[in-house]
């Protein structure tokens, strides 16, 4: 087992804007996941891995309870789930993930933003094949035996596990797998007793680009653009 391949970290605007982006990306996933599945975490696997991401990026809990109510409301917010296809300068390939309660303004704005970067936004399809859809754990490495732990999970779906960082360099474990073994995975862990510091279903490059460092600057800027944008949820690309 060796160190996992991830693709460059490219989130370059204010720790502040950053941080309350986040907390507005796990709203959003609070309230799809209630009103899918219900308020109770208990009976909903969904709300129940959103709240464990909130924790990843230290919402406060009166943050997470206040969403679930919220979401719970009769005038909670409907929203849309949306994946956009497109390259960036260079040729490289992107995923836009956006969860939005106007489709109209989300695809224009990420419209916009392609084209004003050098990227143009394709049709639905046209870059998808360059990914797998995997659900995607990252743990805490301290006191697990990483060897015996994944000859464990290879009997429940473990297709790749390695090492990985986390956004401030910390070391992390990074145990992937088809994103329909997703729920086999979560048990699995659960049953050893390991809570990870996240689960989320990720979109993995097949074939990494490498460029320049000017070449990826320039990717860069676009994707930074798409994150900033409030109704986009995950950006993923092909930039190594």
């Amino acid at each position: 087992m060796g160190r996992i391949f991830e693709t460059r970290k490219h989130t370059m605007f204010a720790r502040w804007n950053r941080m309350a982006k986040q907390f507005a990306k796990i709203g959003k996933d609070i309230t799809i996941a209630v009103k899918s599945g219900g308020s109770d975490p208990n009976g909903n696997p969904a709300l129940r891995r959103v709240i464990q991401n909130a924790r990843a990026v230290n919402m406060p809990k009166d943050k997470v309870e206040a969403a679930i109510k919220r979401a719970s409301g009769r005038d909670a917010t409907n929203y849309t789930e949306i994946i956009y296809e497109g390259y960036a300068p260079h040729g490289v390939a992107v995923l836009v993930e956006a969860a939005t309660d106007n489709p109209t303004r989300t695809v224009a704005n990420v419209r916009s933003a392609f084209a004003k970067f050098g990227g143009n936004l394709g049709s639905t399809g046209s870059v998808s094949f360059l990914f797998r859809k995997m659900g995607v754990f990252r743990l805490d490495p301290a006191d697990i035996d990483q060897d015996d732990l994944e000859l464990y999970l290879m009997d429940h779906g473990l297709d790749e596990m390695g090492e990985g960082s986390g956004e401030k360099g910390e070391p992390q474990l990074v145990v992937r797998g088809e994103f329909e073994h997703f729920g086999q995975l979560q048990q699995a862990l659960e049953q050893r007793g390991i809570a990870p510091l996240s689960a989320a279903h990720e979109y993995i490059c097949v074939t990494p680009i490498t460029l320049s460092e000017t070449e990826a600057t320039e990717v860069m800027t676009l994707l930074d653009k798409l994150e900033q944008d409030e109704d986009v949820q995950n950006v993923y690309h092909t930039l190594a």
